[in-house]
């Protein structure tokens, strides 16, 4: 469903500038998108559980010295209001994602389509571009106050994405395995995929690089990451458990469940296989537009689709909610 075709006008994806702060950062330009959705992501949960879980969680990110605690310190003060640390922490969505060479096969594109089932973010997405760090620049497709990366491209280096891998099932009955997956979140020592994807981002220099960081890092839940590079064969899907990992190198494509049947858990999401079985199924390569997106992929909890090359720094990204898009194209260039 093309951005254009929906008859109705619709709002540009804001673009930031910031330095190293990212979180912080981008708050102080968006705050009144960050009000909204933490308000929208709150729903009629009582302030005090909120309260709770912000104090949970900022005790596990100052127990293992979390490197963006001090930003999402300050994301909790300027907003003045409880959630700041739980939304730096939540780990609950589907994706697809995946690395497909250009048309001409001169190099890697990453195609992202994040969902997620909270209303407004795709109504609230911003391009982050993001300057001083140690290997370079990168844009993430982000919200404000948000110290997480799950999607961004480095110009001229690689681009990822995170999606969230399956749960493991020691009990047998959801609200247990989740809740078992939640204390043992709060028991590790590691960093959360999305703080180690902006690791990534800040420190990698090269596809290579960044390939071993996200093979090697210990992680504090499971996780898949998609990387592309800059050539057409510089493309890999990482799955992830807490101190292990397997890669399956070219062109792929992952959902929210596990390759191979040895590895086994609750799937997030809906319809896995189907979502990937369509993208495997796109003929020749992905262009820099969205014209490839459609059901399975494209469904009710839709919020961001993209398509990023780092080779030539080029970007295209839409957002989305239930109804449909929920922003004009964004088109970046280098």
């Amino acid at each position: 469903m093309p951005a254009e075709t929906t008859g109705r006008p619709l709002p540009d994806i804001p673009v930031i500038e910031t330095g190293a702060d990212l979180a912080s950062a981008s708050l102080r330009v968006g705050m009144g998108a960050a009000e909204a959705l933490l308000a929208d992501a709150s729903g009629p949960t009582p302030p005090a559980a909120i309260r709770l879980a912000d104090r949970i969680s900022r005790a596990w990110l100052r127990r293992t010295r979390n490197p963006y605690l001090a930003e999402i310190d300050e994301v909790a003060r300027l907003l003045g209001r409880p959630g700041a640390y739980f939304f730096n922490v939540h780990y609950e969505w589907g994706c697809t994602s995946g690395v497909k060479p250009c048309p001409r096969a001169r190099s890697a594109r990453l195609v992202r389509v994040l969902d997620w089932h909270t209303a407004g973010l795709g109504r609230h997405i911003h391009a982050v571009r993001v300057s001083g760090n140690r290997a370079g620049d990168y844009v993430t497709m982000s919200w404000p106050g948000f110290a997480g990366v799950l999607q961004a491209m480095a110009p001229g280096r690689f681009a990822a994405a995170l999606n969230q891998a399956p749960m493991a099932m020691p009990v047998g009955a959801m609200p247990l395995d989740w809740a078992i997956a939640r204390w043992q979140v709060w028991r590790s020592e590691h960093l959360p995929p999305a703080h180690l994807l902006r690791r990534v981002m800040e420190t990698a220099a090269d596809y290579a690089s960044a390939r071993r960081m996200l093979e090697e890092t210990p992680v504090a839940a499971p996780a898949i990451f998609t990387l592309s590079g800059l050539k057409a064969g510089e493309g890999a899907i990482i799955e992830r458990r807490e101190e292990m990992a397997r890669l399956y190198d070219g062109a792929a494509f992952a959902a929210n469940s596990w390759s191979a049947p040895d590895w086994q858990g609750r799937v997030r999401g809906l319809g896995n296989d189907e979502r990937v079985a369509m993208m495997r199924g796109l003929k020749g390569g992905i262009g820099l537009d969205l014209d490839w997106l459609a059901p399975p992929v494209l469904n009710p909890t839709t919020s961001l689709a993209m398509v990023a090359e780092a080779a030539s720094g080029r970007m295209i990204a839409r957002g989305y909610e239930a109804d449909g898009p929920a922003t004009a194209d964004l088109t970046l260039e280098g």
